[in-house]
């Protein structure tokens, strides 16, 4: 094993990262208070501060009492617009482009359509010229830009530059995606899975960076992504696959063809994008006879809502394919609990809106769970808003990271 010690410069950096961190997380305070919580002296935080307030990072406000002698602070906080996060949000079939504060809050966001297997060049370079006009609209200087973030679904490589395997988004495996979009933008770019970033940007929302435990963060869309994080960190694995529990094989012979390329998995049954296909594939006067009756044969315009109150009216063939669906998601979360045993779930997802979905869905993960078990299930109280925030918040994370150092 080999040690490495710190020289001066990133001892600063790591000063700064921190003094950032414990004012995100817990709002305005002190010199005297930041001292305490970063344990370090007075006249080194003096010292901190006073550099990052030169730098327009940091602000001061109004004053507060502080101990019995009627001595005044200043509290400090930080200048959320001092610098924004740019993103890319990659998926089957769009790419939302967006900005952000620092504390998170948007200044733009456009979603744009896709092909499937989208050719990676080409797309790097449309999604690239349309970011930067975004950019000008919105009066963004380029030197206060923190960075880009890329955020895609499926398996990117251990170093995060790569894209191993989009499943059908970009047309390429094997991708520099990083290196493409820096070619294209010149900004410094950072790359992250794309449950992965929803799960982080919810724990920076959150400000719950520090909490401890473990968390699972399961997203519900096209397909079926989860997240695992534990005592505040997010666990990617040993091949940057960890907690991929829609490929969980559910159906041995005979399943669905996956985007991942097996089949039987189990988001070929109980995403809604499965759910969607198996009530089309039934769509008729004897199976579905209130999709019928609203539908006739034209699915083009049915929702997996409409499926879920078709199942909720007593349509019987709906019912089928919803509880099935149930049954499966609830055997790969409750699969978790018992490997994982976290203590909170997340769902993430237009799905989980529906009332009716989601009291089978919790109904379903009481049964067979005992009750030593006291893992909290919720809906993502940031549901349906994270997309367009996920990919950049990657830059606000790596700016925070860095110090609140913008790069050259």
């Amino acid at each position: 094993m080999s040690y490495q010690g710190d020289n001066l410069m990133s001892v600063k950096r790591t000063n700064r990262s921190a003094a950032l961190r414990i004012l995100h997380e817990q709002g305005s305070m002190s010199r005297k208070r930041l001292a305490e919580n970063m344990h370090l002296t007075p006249a080194a935080i003096t010292k901190i501060v006073g550099e990052m307030i030169g730098e327009g990072l940091l602000s001061e406000g109004e004053m507060i009492s502080c101990g019995n002698a009627g001595r005044r602070e200043v509290l400090i906080d930080i200048n959320n617009e001092y610098a924004c996060g740019l993103g890319v949000l990659i998926l089957l079939g769009s790419a939302t482009l967006s900005a952000v504060w620092l504390d998170g809050s948007v200044i733009f966001s456009e979603t744009v359509s896709l092909p499937e297997h989208a050719p990676a060049e080409e797309t790097v370079k449309a999604l690239s010229a349309r970011l930067m006009e975004l950019v000008r609209e919105n009066g963004i200087s380029r030197e206060r830009i923190s960075g880009l973030g890329i955020a895609i679904r499926g398996i990117t490589s251990e170093d995060g530059r790569t894209v191993r395997n989009s499943f059908g988004a970009l047309a390429e495996t094997d991708y520099p995606l990083c290196e493409a979009f820096e070619a294209e933008t010149g900004i410094h770019t950072t790359m992250e899975n794309n449950v992965r970033s929803l799960l982080a940007a919810q724990m920076f929302l959150a400000k719950d960076g520090t909490s401890s435990g473990a968390q699972f963060f399961v997203r519900c869309d096209t397909g079926i992504g989860a997240a695992l994080s534990i005592d505040g960190e997010i666990w990617h694995g040993v091949t940057a696959q960890c907690a991929e529990i829609g490929h969980i094989p559910v159906v041995r012979r005979g399943g669905k063809p996956c985007h991942c390329g097996k089949s039987g998995c189990l988001e070929t049954i109980a995403s809604p994008g499965a759910i969607l296909e198996d009530a089309r594939g039934i769509l008729s006067p004897d199976e579905t006879p209130l999709l019928w009756r609203r539908f006739g044969g034209d699915s083009g315009k049915m929702t997996v809502h409409d499926v879920f109150q078709a199942a909720s009216n007593g349509d019987s063939g709906a019912s089928v394919i919803v509880d099935r669906a149930v049954k499966t998601l609830g055997m790969g979360i409750k699969t978790v609990i018992y490997l994982v045993d976290p203590g909170k779930i997340v769902f993430y997802g237009d799905m989980f809106e529906d009332p009716y979905y989601l009291s089978l869905l919790n109904s379903e993960l009481q049964e067979g769970v005992d009750t030593r078990h006291s893992t909290v299930f919720e809906r993502s109280r940031y549901n349906k808003i994270l997309d367009e925030r996920a990919a950049c918040l990657l830059a606000v994370e790596e700016f925070m990271d860095r110090g609140g150092i913008l790069p050259l």
